[in-house]
């Protein structure tokens, strides 16, 4: 039986599972599910925290982006090129580049965001600036390689490549200003599974944000 993966295709961190699956050939159950189900008795029980992505494995249920990523490739990835296990160092810059998503990207992202989705004002220069800055980490990030954590790809590239997709939807990569990751982004968006795993969520995000005036 193929692990179930409950999903929002709107969020960053599913699309990211979703294309962590692809990468190693992992068939999933995929449940989409509504922001108010995951308050329900039944989705509390698998996760008290009420996010997504969920993943049940038979009687083994995990949640969070980067811990799914790194169980799936452990459990079914015929190598573990995408994340190393006895690498240490190589791991660690991995891990480091997904706590920068989780703690700098996404939340820079999220917060302007939500301030376009709202329609109650413009993106704050200081809000563009610091998500500016968050591009510019990730383009000393590559330091001349093609891959964020060097010249391989791993699970860091495909998480963060869900995040700054969105947003690069309302801030998007300059590539005078940021060559290198204007071209990891091309890069990634030509993975065979990119839009399969990433067009309707990206499509959902696009309809959210508001329309420019003429």
């Amino acid at each position: 039986m193929a692990p179930k993966l409950y999903i929002m295709q709107l969020s960053p961190p599913c699309r990211a599972v979703l294309m962590v699956a692809k990468a190693i050939g992992l068939e999933l159950d995929i449940e989409e599910v509504e922001r108010e189900a995951l308050k329900t008795p039944e989705m509390l029980e698998l996760n008290p925290q009420h996010t997504v992505p969920i993943l049940v494995d038979g009687d083994f249920v995990v949640w969070d982006s980067h811990a799914i990523a790194g169980y799936l490739v452990g459990q079914y990835a015929e190598d573990d090129t995408l994340y190393p296990k006895d690498d240490i160092r190589k791991r660690a810059i991995i891990d480091q580049r997904l706590h920068f998503e989780n703690g700098v990207l996404y939340e820079r992202c999220r917060a302007v965001a939500q301030i376009l989705f709202s329609g109650i004002g413009d993106i704050s220069e200081d809000d563009r600036d610091k998500l500016l800055e968050a591009y510019g980490f990730l383009e000393e990030f590559l330091n001349g390689h093609p891959w964020l954590a060097g010249d391989e790809m791993t699970v860091a590239d495909l998480s963060v490549l869900a995040t700054l997709a969105s947003a690069d939807l309302f801030i998007p990569v300059d590539s005078d200003r940021f060559p290198q990751l204007s071209d990891w982004l091309k890069t990634g968006k030509e993975l065979p599974y990119f839009d399969e795993c990433n067009a309707e969520g990206l499509a959902k995000f696009k309809e959210m944000l508001p329309t420019p005036e003429s």
